[in-house]
C-alpha cells in the first residue's frame, strides 16, 4: 500500500504542477492531455503491479452461518476474482459453511422464519491492488440442501462452478463479467426461476435430466446455443414439451453481451 501511495502521489504532483503552470500562463495544457497522462500512469501502474510489485500471502478464513431455525434464506454473494465453487453439503444446523480466500465480510439479518446474508471479500480495495496478493481469492461454499434459497451471485473476473443439483433454489440471479461459469440447475426443487446476465463471459448451463425448462434469450454479440432436442423452439422461447405439467422445472432468462452461452 505504501508503494501505491508514493506512485499516485507523484502522479498528483505532476498533474497539479501542469494545472498550476497552465493557470499562470506559463504552459498551455488541455484537459485532454491531462486525461491522457492519467491513462498512461494507470497503465504503468498495472504493468508494475503485474511484474514487480511485492506479494502478500492470502489468508483463508473458514466460516459458518447458523440456520437458527430459518425456513428460507436470501443470500447475496459478491465475488470478484479467483474461483467460486458452490455446492450442497452444509450441516443440518447451518445455512452455509465454507472456506474463503482473502477472508470474509458477512452481514446477516433475520426476521420471522427467514434469514438474509450478504457475503463479500474482506480484503479492501482488492480491485485496485490485485497483484499485492499471493494466491487466488478462491471461495468454496456448501449450502444447506433442505432450505428454500434465493440466491444473487455477482461474479467478476474468474471462474465459477455452481452445482445446485441437490439444493432447493427457488430463485437465482447470476451476473458475470469477464469470467467462465459452469452452472448446474436444481434437480428436485419444484419450480426455479433463473436470470443470467453475462458480459464478456462464457456460461455453460446444465439442466438435469427429468427437469423441464423454458428458456428465453436476449443477446448482443453473444453466441447462444440451446439444445433444441431437449428444448424445442416455440415462437420466441425454447421449451420442454411437457413443461407446464412437469413436477420439477426451471424458467431461464438469459441476457448476454459478448461471449458464449450454452444451455444443455
Amino acid at each position: 500500500m505504501r508503494q501505491s501511495g508514493i506512485f499516485w502521489g507523484f502522479v498528483l504532483v505532476i498533474v497539479g504542477t501542469l494545472l498550476l503552470l497552465n493557470n499562470l500562463n506559463f504552459l498551455q495544457v488541455s484537459w485532454g492531455v491531462i486525461w491522457a497522462l492519467f491513462l498512461v500512469a494507470l497503465g504503468l501502474w498495472f504493468l508494475w503491479g503485474a511484474w514487480a510489485a511485492p506479494r502478500r500471502a492470502v489468508d483463508v478464513e473458514t466460516a459458518t452461518i447458523p440456520l437458527s431455525g430459518a425456513d428460507r434464506a436470501e443470500v447475496k454473494i459478491e465475488h470478484g476474482a479467483g474461483t467460486l465453487t458452490l455446492t450442497a453439503g452444509a450441516p443440518a444446523d447451518a445455512l452455509l459453511t465454507g472456506r474463503f480466500g482473502g477472508g470474509l465480510e458477512c452481514h446477516t439479518k433475520r426476521d420471522e422464519g427467514g434469514v438474509e446474508a450478504r457475503l463479500r471479500p474482506a480484503i479492501a480495495a482488492w480491485f485496485l491492488w490485485p497483484w499485492n496478493w499471493r494466491g487466488p481469492l478462491d471461495w468454496d461454499i456448501q449450502f444447506n440442501d433442505a432450505v428454500p434459497l434465493y440466491l444473487k451471485i455477482e461474479a467478476g473476473a474468474g471462474r465459477a462452478h455452481l452445482d445446485l443439483t441437490d439444493l432447493r433454489v427457488a430463485a437465482l440471479k447470476l451476473s458475470t463479467g469477464a469470467s467462465s461459469t459452469r452452472l448446474t440447475l436444481p434437480a428436485q426443487a419444484g419450480f426455479t426461476r433463473a436470470k443470467i446476465e453475462a458480459g464478456a463471459a462464457g456460461v455453460e448451463i446444465t439442466v438435469p435430466g427429468g427437469v423441464a425448462a423454458c428458456v428465453r434469450t436476449e443477446g448482443g454479440l453473444a453466441a447462444i446455443e440451446i439444445d433444441a432436442s431437449r428444448f424445442p423452439r416455440f415462437g420466441d422461447e425454447y421449451r420442454s414439451p411437457a413443461y407446464e405439467s412437469a413436477a420439477n422445472k426451471v424458467e431461464i432468462e438469459i441476457e448476454a453481451g459478448v461471449g458464449a452461452v450454452k444451455v444443455q
